[in-house]
């Protein structure tokens, strides 16, 4: 009869000395730890399992945790370095194609798809060229009549040159000055820019008159001239290079030589040019100044993933947005290129890193003038890779869209295409691949509209309205407005949306 209850009082004693021998291993000094700041000994991800001892992480944790900071990094560097990367490749484009640093390339008989060039348009002159500031200041002398913007190495705006400029289209001198420069700079005379970068982009337009592109282009040759300021007593020739029908690429890379892009800025730039986060990123993956960038295996394929990756997230953010943040209007699928309405892409104390991935993977050249309200001057751009009903637009069919009459435009106004993998020009036999309102060949409907269509091949009797595309190609388009009024502006005028034609 007390076997039950020596069992019982064995059972309890067990327990009460397991119960002391706990209490005698907490310390006397012991914080009431909550579990949110404790590392569990195992967790999943959709990186692998990440084991622990105690806090400490298994050398396989490790290993993992590494990849995924590169694959991180990796991922940010690629859209937040794009507007360097896209400088350099702009720069090295132009001195692949003879245009060297103190001469211009030039488009003389305006641009066609033979060339590589982000969203370019193809009614005006372009004329560009790029600075090396490292050995000082350089002197631009502008003719008269000339649109223009200069932009740092990160794509950041310096100044504004021409019509938008302080010259307000009379030309003038100009000196672009690197902020390290410590000799003196004169007190008149010059417009004086101040850039942190040694590489800067000048991005030039003129325009054509009534008897083509050809004499306004002479006239840019004879009359442009960049040199250092040092030989400001006896300048250099100021080399052209006629860049028309030339087969050249100035966009930046999608795969890992991305990487080896931003390396050669990084090696070039003085302290201050670009962003320090950034150089943080690069730092850690082993892009630092004046060392060989030299990855292993492992890190070079985690940082091919992040290419890919990151060129997803780029191209998503463009042309298959998750929000409405990009969109013109509360319906429809006309964007804009600068989400935000800042040429900073800034809004309030938030850096819009998005709307600056967006921007730079489709387009170049930044200046506040593309955004800024300025009614009857500058140009205003929309663009759309959608048809009303949402679908991405395919160039084996046949769309069309109304441009309602009176177009809010002081000058003109002009559609052209661009194909979705190099967004450069659509690659057809159509040289302008687009249309104007200054080309006589474009007709009116009765009511003062518009109709122009997109198509393989012409609808019958629409060939001075009608835009090429190609089968097996998608396409995007961007709308142009010259000179944009008030209407414009305040949304009471807005282009139709592209239309299939079944």
């Amino acid at each position: 009869m007390f076997e039950p209850l020596l069992k019982l009082t064995s059972s309890v004693a067990a327990i009460f000395s397991a119960t002391l021998a706990l209490a005698q291993d907490v310390p006397e000094y012991a914080a009431d730890v909550p579990d949110s700041i404790i590392v569990p000994d195992s967790f999943e991800t959709r990186l692998g399992t990440l084991e622990y001892f105690d806090g400490l992480p298994t050398p396989e944790t490790a290993a993992v945790a590494y990849d995924a900071l590169n694959l991180a990094r990796g991922i940010t560097a690629f859209t937040d370095g794009m507007p360097a990367a896209s400088t350099y490749a702009m720069c090295r484009g132009l001195a692949e194609s003879g245009a060297v640093v103190g001469s211009f390339g030039i488009f003389q008989d305006l641009y066609n798809a033979r060339s590589l060039l982000l969203t370019p348009n193809t009614t005006t002159i372009y004329v560009m060229g790029c600075t090396d500031l490292s050995n000082g200041p350089v002197v631009l002398e502008l003719p008269s009549g000339i649109l223009g913007l200069i932009d740092d190495v990160y794509m950041r705006y310096v100044g504004d040159v021409g019509n938008a400029g302080p010259d307000k289209g009379k030309g003038g001198k100009y000196l672009i000055v690197p902020n390290d420069y410590d000799g003196d700079l004169p007190e008149d005379g010059y417009y004086i820019l101040k850039t942190p970068s040694y590489m800067n982009w000048l991005a030039l337009r003129a325009f054509p008159g009534a008897d083509g592109p050809a004499p306004e282009a002479n006239r840019v040759k004879e009359n442009l001239r960049i040199y250092p300021w040092s030989e400001r007593d006896n300048p250099p020739e100021t080399g052209f290079v006629d860049m028309t029908d030339m087969q050249l690429n100035t966009i930046h890379a999608n795969d890992f030589s991305f990487f080896e892009e931003m390396k050669a800025v990084v090696d070039a730039e003085p302290e201050g040019a670009l962003p320090a986060e950034l150089l943080g990123d690069l730092f850690t993956l082993g892009i630092r100044k004046g060392q060989p960038f030299e990855p292993d295996e492992r890190l070079a394929q985690t940082l091919t993933e992040a290419l890919a990756i990151g060129t997803a997230a780029a191209r998503s953010l463009i042309y298959a947005p998750r929000t409405r943040a990009p969109f013109l209007y509360e319906s429809g699928y006309w964007k804009t290129p600068f989400v935000g309405g800042d040429h900073e892409f800034q809004a309030g104390d938030v850096k819009l890193v998005d709307a600056r991935t967006l921007f730079h993977y489709y387009a170049t050249g930044i200046t506040p003038a593309m955004v800024a309200k300025n009614v009857g001057v500058g140009s205003q751009y929309a663009m759309i890779n959608r048809d009303s009903d949402g679908r991405y637009l395919d160039g084996s069919q046949t769309y069309s869209i109304t441009v309602p009459a009176n177009v809010p435009v002081n000058n003109y106004w002009s559609f052209v295409v661009y194909s979705t993998q190099t967004r450069s020009l659509l690659e057809t036999d159509q040289k302008l691949a687009g249309v104007d309102s200054t080309l006589p060949t474009l007709e009116a409907n009765d009511d003062g509209s518009y109709t122009v269509w997109f198509s393989p091949q012409a609808p019958k009797g629409q060939e001075g309205n009608w835009i090429q595309t190609m089968p097996g190609k998608s396409w995007s388009t961007i709308l142009r407005l010259y000179g944009p009024l008030e209407p414009w502006f305040d949304g009471t005028w807005r282009p139709g949306e592209i239309e299939l034609v079944k």
